[in-house]
């Protein structure tokens, strides 16, 4: 693997927050791995790790939404990302919104949007849930104000996972 590490150490992909709403539960996670995977039509992955929470709520779920947040956004982040769902209730700490679908949409998050699932796939440790977008939006912003920069991994790293990642 020390071959590889000589690549992936190169990467600084943006991370996203992804919820998940089914049965009458919420989740929430930190995502490293996503990306847009079709052109025509719109198509979105993001991979969940199939051993926390989120993965549990997002198998049952018709639609996950998908978070951009800010570099300044790091203690969303660390929420999402640092502690687990199976023992917090994150969405008492955030503010947020029911969407399409009873999607969980994240209000302060810099751009969002929910998509159906039409497809998951296994991927090693992580499960891909492709995703259509049906709706969209973003922080509102006054005239002239422009956006600052993305969360990325490398702002990330020392988020300690709430759940193993082994």
């Amino acid at each position: 693997m020390a071959a590889m590490d000589v690549f992936l150490d190169r990467l600084d992909p943006d991370m996203c927050v992804v919820t998940a709403a089914a049965h009458g539960e919420r989740a929430g996670c930190l995502v490293g791995f996503s990306s847009q995977c079709s052109i025509r039509p719109v198509r979105y992955v993001v991979w969940i790790s199939d051993a926390n929470r989120t993965f549990r709520v997002a198998r049952s779920a018709d639609v996950l939404a998908v978070h951009l947040l800010a570099r300044d956004q790091r203690r969303t982040a660390e929420l999402f990302g640092g502690l687990t769902g199976d023992d917090v209730d994150k969405f008492r700490r955030v503010r947020w919104r029911e969407a399409y679908g009873g999607a969980a949409v994240l209000a302060d998050a810099e751009a969002w949007f929910v998509g159906r699932v039409v497809e998951r796939t296994a991927g090693g440790d992580h499960v891909g849930f492709v995703l259509e977008p049906v709706e969209w939006g973003g922080r509102e912003r006054a005239a002239g104000q422009d956006a600052g920069p993305l969360l990325r991994l490398a702002d990330a790293r020392t988020v300690r996972p709430g759940h193993p990642v082994d």
